[in-house]
């Protein structure tokens, strides 16, 4: 289902394509309620009929949302419209791990030990929470 230029439940305009993965799509969008960009992921089609992948998708919302942590994306929103399975997080607008990598070579070994501490922190919050990744 193409989503671009739609509004999801009243509120997010979805602008365009940040991320996919095995189970759902990320986009960019505007949240025209409280007026600022997000990132909302969307169940594939072909989870969104399945309540299996449906309940854990909404388990892994709300165990985001009870996650607060400098390196872990906050949770705003989560809900269905018209079958369509969703989460809205935090939109943070920078190149990914692999672009930097890409663009720069291979990363220094303290820049490498600095990255996988803000990484361990994180992991350590989650699991702190009984979460695993």
């Amino acid at each position: 289902m193409e989503l671009i230029g739609k509004i999801l439940a009243g509120r997010y305009e979805i602008i365009q394509v940040v991320g996919k993965g095995g189970m759902a799509t990320v986009y960019k969008a505007r949240d025209n309620l409280l007026n600022r960009y997000v990132a909302v992921k969307v169940l594939k089609d072909e989870y969104s009929k399945d309540e299996v992948f449906v309940k854990r998708f909404r388990t892994e919302a709300q165990s985001a949302a009870s996650l607060i942590h400098p390196n872990i994306v906050s949770v705003f929103d989560v809900g269905e419209d018209k079958g369509i399975s969703y989460i809205v997080m935090e939109l943070l607008e920078s190149k990914t791990l692999k672009d930097y990598i890409e663009e720069k070579g291979p990363l220094s070994s303290e820049l490498t030990l600095k990255i996988a501490a803000q990484i361990a922190s994180a992991l350590e919050a989650a699991h702190k929470a009984h979460i695993v990744h």
